[in-house]
């Protein structure tokens, strides 16, 4: 059981009143010499007793527990699962589910239930005891060790951790900064088939914090996601992919500084391993976030840099050829800063100007599914741009 807010602002009853109960029971219950019959009768009344049985069991209720309380136990039931190996398989078990139910009673302290509303004053107990020592390390260690279920309600209530304030402080951030390591452990978890969906999850929400964020993308483990991406099994590459764009897309300066140190390896390992996979849904995904990234202010700077490269160029061409109309759409929007840009290299010319009666061709029955007023004023300025071209010598 679990206290509710204003359960905790009523008084519970405590051993004084218990003590005095049972005095009064004991002398009740004493036969005593100099009772009268009537009274001797009455005091062995079976109804007087059940009546005092009654009240007694209500005395005796287990204590509600707080949200402190609830975490505390996790805690140390964590730390039992953790270090249980070679305990014996009965008792093992029967923690275990304890384990989940106290998992689960932290979930329903922070998103409420059917029956009622979360509590701003009980989130903020339980966030501040979880981040009071390391229940997260034990939780996120632990998670493979658990039911389905429990692993859904723990990635749940990890995800929820991140947004909780106390006292206008997100105090999971600095838990994080203090324990960066766990993002190891997270991103590592995407080479385990059962334990990928809830790791990346978990990895999402904790990106959510700047400092978090700029670890993952200055760490080698940016490296890997571009492997992660293509993993055979959908879920799991799509969850990778998911993760991927959050890191590119979410804190904007720290991005364009990652993007910027490290412009080579990232767009050489984004071209080869994603702009032209063999995988549809990998180049589909690709293109439009490469789109999404130059396109944002912040990275004004990349995206000239990008649009500069006659290899590029390439692979921009070779997408707007591509079958499928999701990618050309998506394609045309990367193209567009190509012919868009005033300061265009020399090779850049030559080669939209050798290509131009095909490219005219191409975007003369250019058209997206659904009439779209931007996309045909865009596709107008483009043209305009390629046919206004004229050769220029190289520097």
């Amino acid at each position: 059981m679990i206290f509710g807010a204003n359960q905790w602002k009523r008084g519970t009853i405590g051993t004084c009143a218990s003590n005095q109960q049972g005095s009064s029971v004991k002398r009740a219950s004493s036969t005593g010499r100099g009772l009268s019959n009537s009274q001797a009768q009455q005091q062995y009344d079976p109804h007087t007793l059940r009546s005092e049985s009654a009240k007694m069991k209500g005395l005796f209720k287990p204590k509600p527990r707080t949200p402190v309380d609830v975490v505390r136990q996790t805690r140390d039931l964590l730390m039992f699962a953790d270090r249980s190996s070679d305990t014996r398989e009965g008792k093992r078990e029967e923690k275990m589910l304890e384990l989940c139910k106290n998992i689960r009673d932290l979930k329903i302290i922070l998103y409420g239930n059917s029956e009622s509303e979360p509590v701003a004053e009980a989130c903020a107990q339980l966030t501040q005891e979880f981040f009071r020592e390391n229940t997260l390390r034990l939780l996120i260690r632990c998670l493979p060790k658990l039911n389905l279920e429990a692993r859904k309600d723990a990635t749940q209530v990890v995800a929820n951790l991140q947004r909780q304030q106390v006292q206008s402080k997100l105090i999971a951030s600095d838990y994080l900064e203090a324990n960066i390591d766990l993002m190891d452990i997270l991103v590592s978890g995407y080479e385990s088939t059962e334990m990928a969906l809830h790791y990346g999850a978990m990895l999402r929400e904790c990106i959510r914090h700047q400092s978090v964020a700029r670890y993952v993308l200055e760490s080698g483990h940016m490296k890997k996601f571009f492997d992660f991406i293509q993993l055979p099994n959908f879920d799991i590459a799509a969850d990778a992919a998911a993760t991927f764009k959050e890191l590119l897309t979410r804190h904007k300066s720290t991005v364009a500084e990652f993007l910027s140190k490290n412009y080579d390896w990232f767009f050489e390992e984004y071209n080869s391993k994603l702009l032209e996979s063999t995988n549809y849904i990998t180049r589909r995904q690709a293109v439009k976030l490469l789109g999404d990234i130059l396109l944002d202010r912040s990275n004004s700077a990349i995206m000239t840099r990008y649009v500069s490269s006659r290899e590029n160029l390439r692979i921009l061409m070779n997408l707007l050829r591509e079958s499928s109309k999701s990618i050309q759409i998506e394609a045309f929007h990367v193209f567009k800063l190509f012919a868009a840009n005033q300061n265009k290299p020399a090779d850049i010319v030559s080669i939209l100007v050798a290509n131009r009666s095909k490219l005219l061709r191409l975007f003369a029955d250019f058209k997206t599914d659904k009439e779209d007023e931007q996309f045909e004023a865009d596709k107008a300025q483009v043209v305009k741009e390629i046919a206004a071209l004229e050769p220029r010598e190289r520097t």
